[in-house]
């Protein structure tokens, strides 16, 4: 079922959902309420993503998408009641003085559920001190969106945050960590020095060699490669390189001294996957906490 309502408010919306959702008879069981702050051009590929990961996650997905500032003051309002997924979607579009108050029409609207903010596109600086993401309990930026990737990370890095708040370049370094943590349990000794190879302006090789800073206490250095994205991590031990080098899109080659050469899976994976891994966990990242604050100490 879908609804249209023209310069409508948060009361009515609410009201319109619940009846939709009795009329329908879509169940209940809802895990939690995900909030997306998109632009109209980043609205189409936003709303697809969350209805996606409502499968593994059923939640009320409600998408602000924040017009003009010029324009009459009003909200327009979607319903999506069934349509395929479990929960519901509501997309509210902003303009004229509810610009950047979309807190205020949101907070009606949440159920007694956690609430988690995703920013599809560059996202606040500060996610905690943003008013949508202050409603949240759980934050999901994405600084490889940024104008500038790693300056965005590093400034997000100095602020005032918690393990509340993660960041999707972190959420692409999943695979990459577990395989470096794997090869040193089977190499076992101690690491000297690492190098991160990564294209130039990489958020994820920087966080990632925040990560080995923080873990290992060496010496991490990023150098630049032909890319695309994170090419390979290679760790000095006294037996030899230890290293996983990424050979195709889907594949790297996973190097330990004294060990045959193997291929590991390692495929780059979209915005679906990555954000349905991030809401799984709403509780605090506390590794995540460390790594942002030794990359704050490598940016000086």
């Amino acid at each position: 079922m879908i609804i249209e309502l023209t310069d409508t408010n948060s009361s009515e919306v609410a009201a319109r959902a619940l009846a939709a959702r009795r009329s329908t008879g879509a169940a209940s069981g809802l895990v939690m309420t995900l909030i997306v702050v998109s632009t109209t051009r980043q609205y189409s590929d936003a709303f697809d993503a969350a209805q996606a990961t409502a499968v593994e996650h059923p939640s009320r997905i409600i998408v602000v998408i924040e017009g003009g500032r010029d324009r009459p003051t009003a909200m327009d309002a979607e319903i999506r009641v069934g349509e395929g997924a479990p929960g519901d979607m509501i997309t509210l579009r902003l303009t004229g003085e509810l610009v950047g108050h979309g807190d205020s029409v949101v907070l009606p609207l949440l159920l007694d559920l956690p609430v988690v903010a995703w920013w599809p596109g560059r996202g606040p600086e500060l996610p905690g001190e943003d008013p949508i993401g202050a409603l949240a309990t759980r934050r999901i930026t994405d600084a490889t969106n940024a104008d500038d990737p790693v300056a965005a990370l590093v400034a997000r890095a100095r602020g005032e945050h918690s393990g509340a708040d993660t960041d999707l370049s972190w959420t692409r370094l999943t695979r990459w960590r577990a395989l470096v943590a794997s090869a040193l349990d089977q190499c076992r000794r101690p690491v000297r020095s690492a190098v991160v190879e990564a294209a130039a302006d990489n958020a994820p090789a920087e966080l990632f060699a925040a990560w080995l800073d923080s873990r290992l206490g060496v010496p991490v250095e990023v150098r630049t490669s032909m890319g695309p994205g994170l090419t390979a991590v290679r760790l000095e031990t006294d037996a030899g390189e230890v290293a996983v080098r990424r050979e195709r899109t889907s594949d790297a080659i996973f190097v330990i001294p004294d060990q045959p050469v193997r291929t590991a899976a390692l495929g780059r994976r979209g915005t679906v996957a990555l954000l349905s891994e991030e809401l799984r966990r709403l509780d605090p990242d506390t590794v995540l906490v460390r790594t942002l604050d030794a990359l704050a100490e490598r940016a000086g």
